[in-house]
């Protein structure tokens, strides 16, 4: 039961980091696209997704679709409901729902004047009245989560699609170094190290676009997520492994790690593997083999 995921830019859409976030933390098949945004091919792709017009978009084994990302979190929960998207508690369910719909609407401000970028860490940005307005009453929210939490970093202590949602919430305080209190850059450091968030931003970089739309602001520093293993991409092999560890074909391009040589299917795999190795669970397991 694999689903097909449609997605844009992934330093980029926030709407789509929230799509796929809600496969990929629970462990969910699909199978994702990806189509650039600002771009002819961005039309001609949603074209055969019908009548959807924006990603993150889904097209379910039985043929239906989900065109928001509301409906890919509801669908979702009702298609694995052991999955736990949301808490199983109904009074901190309703609060998480709540929570996401706030999300879905809300935070104009935050939305636009710190566009989400995943490549870079923007300085000398100095939040209007409006955008204080909106980290406050996310922080209002995020408390009420915690007071309904069993232990766990997470909002509602395991990871739920509240925090899904909240993911480029987090990445926009990160990225932009917007004032909160240490309770809530807690949360924000859990997001930063979190496995499937890395892969997500592993990703933006081994795409290598930069879209002039998503203003950053002088000086600019890395994005602050943990410093990844040192890898680095190889012209020629040959490699340990015959197969790519992602799809099981063979090998065609290469990279250097831990002083071995290891390879992959295609450009893209092994351009998200060097930009954090130690991310990807089905590299770090073969490596580990070997």
């Amino acid at each position: 039961m694999t689903y097909d995921l449609l997605i844009g830019d992934c330093a980029y859409s926030s709407w789509s980091l929230r799509g796929w976030l809600l496969f990929d933390a629970f462990g969910l098949p699909v199978r994702a696209r990806h189509t650039r945004m600002y771009s002819d091919e961005f039309a001609r792709d949603l074209a055969a997704w019908a009548p959807a017009r924006t990603v993150p978009t889904v097209r379910t084994p039985e043929g239906g679709l989900w065109t928001d990302s509301l409906a890919i979190a509801e669908g979702l929960a009702e298609a694995h409901p052991e999955a736990g998207h949301w808490p199983a508690d109904p009074v901190a369910r309703a609060a998480a729902r709540s929570l996401v719909a706030e999300m879905h609407s809300g935070f104009t401000a935050l939305r636009g004047a710190c566009p989400m970028n995943l490549r870079v860490k923007s300085g000398g940005f100095t939040p209007s009245d409006a955008v204080l307005t909106d980290l406050a009453r996310i922080e209002t929210l995020w408390s009420h989560a915690r007071t309904l939490a069993s232990d766990g970093p997470w909002l509602f202590g395991a990871y739920g699609a509240a925090d899904a949602f909240y993911a480029p919430v987090a990445m926009r305080i990160a990225g932009y170094g917007l004032p909160v209190s240490p309770d809530a850059q807690r949360y924000v450091d859990a997001h930063l190290s979190h496995g499937a968030l890395r892969r997500w931003r592993a990703m933006g970089e081994a795409q290598d676009r930069t879209l002039d739309v998503y203003e950053v602001h002088a000086p600019t520093e890395r994005f602050p997520m943990p410093a990844p293993l040192p890898a680095r991409a190889r012209p020629d092999g040959p490699s340990v492994n015959a197969a790519c560890p992602y799809s099981g074909k063979a090998v065609t391009h290469f990279l250097e790690f831990e002083d071995r040589i290891w390879g992959f299917c295609n450009a893209f795999c092994r351009d998200k593997t060097v930009a954090d190795p130690g991310a990807w669970p089905a590299f770090t397991a073969m490596a580990a083999r070997a």
